[in-house]
């Protein structure tokens, strides 16, 4: 393995790495958390900042150059722009985004944005108030839509909505969060359901094949592929005429496990190597007996031989027992 980046035993070169930052959220959306989940991590437990920027440090030494700051929630962290300065001052780190629901955006956007985060994902199933607040256990759509303007205002690009596709829930609304997203400049990211944790396999009752739904598309737009930037797994398209963009995270009906480029760092210092595997590498332990960047950097090189090749989210889908607030989104 190369001493200047980090590589797998399948050959893909890992440059992406998804820190959570916490394990809680202030919504309770049905996929991702059961209805009256209280079970989180200990504060205690959390990595502090100077853990997290020491092994993200570690990382980036290891060529991994773009880091999005996730949950849970990742707003709920108190003073989460000082972990973000801290980040963005790291030699090799290119690219600094955040994944939040912006229900507490419109107080944090203009502090984070200065701090160095530069893109945003916004997790929003629905443009319907009802909808909204049954999908999130009781969430309010317009603080969430306040917060959305109020990353724009602050410098946010590229903003990109994130949609988790269900039957009979938000699948025929897709066409209204296009032209949401197009009229200020968004880019729509639909994303299938996936059986992580017992709220994900009770998810897939409503499963939507993103195929279909690009086909309905195309009944209305001529969609040509386009890139964005960042390391995600989104298949992108532009609307023929309009600089707007679509997005599909298509995990069951089209996986991109042969160029995934990510591992995840959740809360609590595990590190998991891949979404819809148990394979992990516990880190708390090695940064709380002090260990610098140096043996860090070998313990990650460790940790990318035990990512797995796939996932086997169709083949095992009762695999993955933890919920996705626990890995980190």
């Amino acid at each position: 393995m190369s001493e200047t980046f980090l590589e797998d035993n399948f050959g893909r070169r890992i440059d992406y790495l998804r820190l959570s930052v916490t394990d809680r959220c202030d919504l309770r959306c049905s996929y991702c958390l059961p209805k009256g989940f209280r079970d989180f991590g200990e504060p205690d437990h959390w990595l502090n900042f100077e853990e997290m920027t020491r092994v993200v440090q570690a990382f980036t030494e290891l060529g991994v150059q773009r880091v999005r700051l996730t949950g849970g929630e990742p707003l709920v962290r108190r003073d989460l722009p000082l972990l973000a300065g801290q980040l963005a001052q790291l030699p090799g780190l290119t690219d600094l985004s955040l994944s939040s629901n912006c229900t507490r955006m419109d107080k944090l956007a203009g502090p984070l944005y200065e701090a160095g985060v530069r893109r945003l994902n916004v997790s929003l199933d629905s443009l319907r108030e009802e909808v909204f607040a049954r999908v999130t256990g009781g969430g309010k759509l317009h603080k969430v839509l306040r917060g959305i303007e109020a990353a724009q205002q602050a410098g946010f690009a590229p903003i990109r909505i994130n949609t988790v596709a269900m039957r009979g829930v938000n699948d025929q609304e897709i066409e209204t969060l296009l032209d949401f997203c197009a009229a200020r400049g968004f880019t729509l990211r639909l994303i299938e359901t996936m059986p992580v944790g017992s709220t994900g396999r009770d998810a897939l009752e409503d499963f939507v094949d993103l195929q279909t739904v690009k086909r309905r598309l195309e009944q209305r737009f001529t969609l040509t592929p386009d890139v964005q930037p960042g390391g995600g797994p989104a298949r992108y398209y532009r609307v023929a005429g309009s600089d707007t963009r679509i997005g599909l995270i298509t995990p069951l009906s089209q996986h991109f496990c042969d160029t995934c480029n990510r591992v995840r760092l959740n809360a609590e210092g595990t590190l998991h190597l891949c979404l819809g595997q148990e394979h992990n590498y516990p880190l708390r332990d090695v940064l709380r007996r002090g260990a610098g960047v140096e043996d860090l950097k070998d313990h990650l090189r460790t940790a990318i031989t035990l990512k797995p090749q796939r996932h086997e989210f169709r083949e095992k889908p009762s695999q993955v027992v933890r919920f996705m607030a626990m890995t980190g989104g």
